[in-house]
């Protein structure tokens, strides 16, 4: 910007149109029409290289500046409790989602215990409850107006519910690897398979429309697993950490980071030895309310977010967050 507006000055001041600061010479020979043809061809030809230069110059300074400092860094964002709810310690959480009037749908997994039920946010008992046969391993859930769309793990067979009374729809069949995660925008689905892989699906038709992998600092960030829509931004656990990230679904890039080690380690400390790890993002739109929780927790927790201000240092997100590939389906 700053050289574009220096020779913006220097071109102003060779080439300005005032009479009073450009005198005419008394020696000169009276204009001819060959000399206003030429004078116009010459002001013209400055024209065009001054459209073109400047904007080069402009668009070189934000080439350099990408080039010596890089992209801009991810936001790392720290939490604070701002609400705790009794939560089922025998829940295997694996897909959660707030569908309004303080009421939460959660689908739980482990064979023989899987389910989809309808749970009172204020004090976490089950109004209704749904198993699924015991064959299937339940996985993530989402609602797209009255339908509730379930994925089970080492599969790729889902369930359809309705929303009102848990009662089956549909079964069907996705073109995911393995069901892990879901999520919408109420235009789409989102899913994950426990890879780095961000899926984009029809509703409809079930059909993956566009994929993603997903990255950070050039690493692609696998074991993707419960997934939530929030504002625009697709919300991911990373499985077997305390991390959430924050994904652009449109090219599959990591955003911010959420870092929550403090509610496992404080539920730990206050003797819940046998919890598993961090799964379970709900969003309420209408008061901007995000909660959380996780496998065999007896909290689910509505937690604010604040952005880190300190540098951290180099790789402590690759430590913390990052996990290699585990690809369950081989095991």
């Amino acid at each position: 910007m700053a050289s574009g507006s220096l020779r913006n000055k220097k071109l102003s001041k060779r080439f300005n149109p005032n009479p009073k600061h450009n005198p005419p010479n008394p020696m000169a020979s009276p204009p001819t029409p060959s000399n206003y043809r030429r004078r116009s061809s010459l002001i013209l030809a400055v024209f065009l290289i001054f459209c073109v230069v400047v904007p080069l110059g402009i668009s070189s300074n934000v080439l350099w500046t990408k080039l010596k400092y890089g992209p801009v860094s991810p936001r790392i964002y720290s939490i604070e409790v701002v609400n705790e709810f009794p939560h089922d310690p025998e829940a295997f959480t694996q897909g959660l989602l707030y569908a309004g009037n303080d009421t939460l749908f959660e689908s739980t997994g482990m064979y023989g215990r899987s389910s989809v039920r309808k749970v009172a946010l204020q004090t976490g008992k089950v109004e209704v409850l749904q198993r699924i046969d015991s064959s299937y391993f339940g996985e993530g859930l989402t609602l797209v107006d009255r339908r509730l769309f379930q994925v089970t793990w080492l599969t790729k067979t889902g369930f359809i519910y309705d929303r009102y009374n848990l009662s089956k729809f549909n079964k069907f069949t996705h073109q995911m690897n393995d069901g892990w995660g879901l999520a919408t925008d109420d235009k789409v689905l989102f899913g994950s398979d426990g890879t780095s892989t961000l899926y984009k699906i029809d509703p409809q038709t079930l059909k993956v429309i566009d994929k993603h992998i997903v990255k950070f600092n050039g690493y692609e960030v696998h074991n993707l697993n419960e997934l939530e829509f929030v504002k625009g931004e697709v919300w991911a656990n990373v499985w077997g950490t305390d991390c959430i990230a924050r994904i652009s679904y449109g090219d599959g890039s990591v955003l911010g980071w959420i870092l929550l080690p403090n509610l496992r380690e404080e539920l730990i400390r206050d003797g819940n030895t046998g919890i598993d790890v961090l799964n379970g993002i709900a969003w309420d739109s209408n008061r901007n309310r995000i909660f959380v929780t996780g496998k065999l927790w007896p909290k689910l927790y509505e937690i604010k977010l604040h952005p880190i201000k300190k540098q951290s240092r180099p790789g402590v997100i690759e430590q913390l967050c990052l996990r290699p590939p585990h690809n369950f389906l081989r095991t």
